[in-house]
């Protein structure tokens, strides 16, 4: 994975099938823009669009697609199967678009037959740290060596020195710590420990960054709502998930301690900030496969990441193509609010308008790839 210096938010495990009988109007390629109301032009020809991959942006990806059909005309089928799947089908060119919470490495991209691969970011998510101790009072508060050791096994008690002092005046209760970990592979796992790996130098050594990954304590659960429901469950456990579970489930989340030093919590406004400030620096150029992890910046949260939409820099059928990069830039040009009503976090509107820019010239004509 490469890194913007060295180097997201429902997770929904059910496969979607969407595309719904609608009012066909004109298509991307049509007199109208996407962002227009839909035309009653039935001669425009039917397109049909195949996608699949991460659960983790179902849900938009859902409101988004029905949003299109009734718009457009086109019918894209998005089946959340998972990133690893949704890489790997469209590596085997089953599909004509992918989805990942996790960037593609460089040996799946050497893997798709030298045509490349184009990471779009679609919508930011990030990862809440959360837990169950019945009467705190205020926020937990985490820095990233004691968060480290917390999953490392290494802090076991509630009451343990260094988390006392970090949470001066709160009354932590004098009980085991029970970590709660995915049980299944998960981009939900690989931010987290991404962000891991990033800060601990001895989680780096151990575990490791990865979707799935070898947990040195604590006991599993399948998906977000596992992990959810067994914190819920259990006074004195710990655990992780994206955000909007922790808000559906009224768990509470920590504060983490950032690189400014300042303990955030995650915030639409706080995962913004950490977007906004690695970006920043990013060359024209920048394919996005970057980590949003340990971002700089005094109201950065520190673990929050992309999602992306994965095209075929080749693709076999250029009219599908075009297809999905005109509602990629629909999404992000008119489907703000229903990310947001969703739990969803947009790009910040500089990101948004670069790469709007790029799918406006995708796919590129034979001779330019």
């Amino acid at each position: 994975m490469l890194r913007a210096r060295s180097a997201p938010l429902l997770l929904l495990g059910a496969a979607g099938v969407l595309g719904c009988e609608g009012r066909p109007g004109r298509g991307p390629g049509g007199d109208s823009p996407p962002g227009d109301a839909a035309t009653d032009d039935r001669s425009a020809p039917r397109i049909d669009v195949t996608g699949a991959g991460a659960t983790f942006p179902y849900p938009v990806y859902s409101r988004w697609i029905s949003e299109y059909l009734a718009r457009t005309g086109v019918r894209i089928n998005y089946q959340s199967i998972g990133s690893g799947g949704g890489i790997r089908q469209l590596v085997e060119g089953t599909v004509d678009f992918g989805a990942t919470d996790v960037p593609m490495t460089a040996r799946e991209l050497r893997s798709g037959g030298g045509r490349g691969v184009l990471h779009v970011p679609m919508v930011l998510g990030a990862v809440a740290v959360t837990y169950h101790l019945p009467g705190l009072g205020a926020p937990l508060r985490l820095s990233p060596d004691v968060l480290a050791d917390l999953f490392l096994g290494r802090i076991a008690r509630w009451d343990d020195p260094r988390l006392t002092a970090l949470n001066p005046g709160v009354r932590l209760p004098a009980a085991d710590v029970l970590v709660v970990h995915r049980a299944d592979g998960s981009g939900t796992t690989y931010i987290l420990t991404d962000y891991l790996a990033t800060v601990s130098a001895d989680w780096a050594a151990g575990p490791g960054r990865g979707k799935d990954v070898r947990w040195p304590t604590g006991v599993g659960g399948q998906g977000n709502e596992g992990v959810a429901g067994t914190v819920k469950q259990t006074p004195g456990s710990i655990g992780y998930v994206e955000t909007t579970y922790a808000r559906q489930n009224r768990l509470p989340v920590a504060e983490l301690r950032n690189r400014a030093g300042r303990f955030v919590p995650p915030t639409p406004e706080s995962v913004t900030a950490a977007a906004a400030a690695v970006t920043a620096t990013l060359p024209d150029s920048s394919d996005y496969r970057v980590s949003l992890v340990d971002a700089p910046g005094a109201t950065s949260y520190p673990v929050a990441s992309f999602t992306w939409l994965l095209l075929d820099r080749a693709p076999r059928d250029t009219v599908k193509a075009r297809a999905v990069a005109e509602f990629a830039r629909w999404a992000l040009r008119d489907g703000a609010g229903a990310a947001r009503e969703l739990g969803y976090v947009p790009l910040p509107a500089p990101v948004a308008a670069r790469v709007d820019a790029r799918l406006a010239g995708y796919p590129a004509p034979p001779a330019a790839r």
